[in-house]
């Protein structure tokens, strides 16, 4: 990681964060929360941000690891970065599919 835990998160990025309390937010401690959003919802300014501050290492660490990237930004990122995307786990096949309809 860059920067220092002291930083604050730009104000541009708390409407990405509705579910938490967006002051509680720190930056090294829950990076991986923070990445994972603007990764998902960011725009350019904010993607910029994200990569000044975790650099691109501690992000493909996020896109490889969670489970619960929007498939088409997970898509985006592998391609963005040049990864596997059968090492990606939110691209992967899910244990026990959930069936909807008349297979329920």
């Amino acid at each position: 990681m860059k920067q220092n835990n002291k930083m604050q998160l730009p104000e541009a990025l708390r409407s990405y964060f509705w579910d938490v309390k967006f002051e509680d937010l720190k930056i090294k401690k829950h990076a991986f929360l923070i990445i994972k959003r603007v990764l998902d919802r960011g725009n350019l300014t904010d993607i910029r941000w994200l990569i000044r501050t975790y650099g691109k290492e501690e992000i493909i660490k996020v896109v490889i690891q969670t489970k619960d990237l929007a498939r088409p930004t997970a898509n985006f990122w592998a391609d963005i970065f040049g990864l596997n995307k059968n090492q990606i786990a939110c691209l992967q096949k899910p244990y026990s599919p959930i069936h909807f309809g008349l297979s329920s």
